[in-house]
């Protein structure tokens, strides 16, 4: 009841509406699908993942499969990211997780086809961020190349965590964009809400183990539901 209210209140306090986007193919769309792997989607695959089968990820991941599968259809660019972490660099308030040449880093079974097609591009970044973990040493930046390159005027973002990597990404996005280091051509950066999903650790779980805050999905589900309603 005291969630309910909640969410009451910030529906009335943030009067935002879904809507729907007919996508032109007068331009370039172009797909990013964020950390859509077995460390955060396959249940028992480590420290972030599923402790049982989720119905919120298990959806995200058909519909990000099938979004996937038309763009490549038509050949648009897509762009996955891949959480994939060092283990002597934590990220902290995290466990271990992702760790580099583990499974925990790779495409989820129902997307690893992705790795064989030639209009997508794979990055591994080490941080929460896929705009700055697809920084080079020498400054460049392989997705706002992928962009310019691609002439990309339209981008629609999927993935997880909705509120974690997917938000920051996005922010950093919009950001790029407004001040001009993404080219001319972009102007619409998409959250698609069903193709996006976050992870499930109930408070109970947290009490014995260290790094591992609780993360209740069903309340971040709320409250990503009034952000994209």
């Amino acid at each position: 009841m005291v969630l309910q209210t909640t969410i009451d209140l910030l529906k009335s306090e943030i009067p935002l509406h879904q809507e729907t986007i007919n996508l032109s193919e007068d331009s370039v769309t172009g797909l990013v699908l964020v950390d859509i792997i077995n460390g955060f989607c396959t249940v028992g695959a480590g420290n972030l993942a599923p402790r049982e089968p989720n119905t919120q990820i298990c959806e995200m991941i058909n519909e990000s499969t099938r979004v996937a599968r038309l763009f490549c259809e038509k050949k648009l660019p897509i762009m996955v990211f891949l959480d994939s972490h060092h283990p002597n660099k934590p990220e902290d308030p995290y466990p271990p997780h992702c760790i580099v040449g583990t499974d925990e880093s790779n495409l989820v079974p129902a997307l690893r086809w992705l790795e064989e097609e030639e209009n997508v591009t794979i990055r591994r970044k080490d941080c929460f961020d896929g705009y700055f973990g697809s920084m080079e040493a020498d400054g460049s930046n392989v997705f706002v190349d992928w962009v310019k390159q691609n002439h990309i005027k339209t981008l629609v973002v999927g993935g997880v965590c909705t509120d974690i990597c997917v938000l920051d990404f996005v922010c950093s996005t919009i950001s790029a964009r407004n001040r001009g280091f993404l080219g001319p051509l972009l102007q619409d950066v998409i959250v698609y809400s069903t193709a996006c999903a976050t992870f499930h650790i109930p408070p109970h779980v947290t009490t014995n183990t260290k790094q591992v805050l609780p993360h209740p999905q069903v309340i971040i589900i709320k409250l990503n539901s009034v952000i994209n309603t």
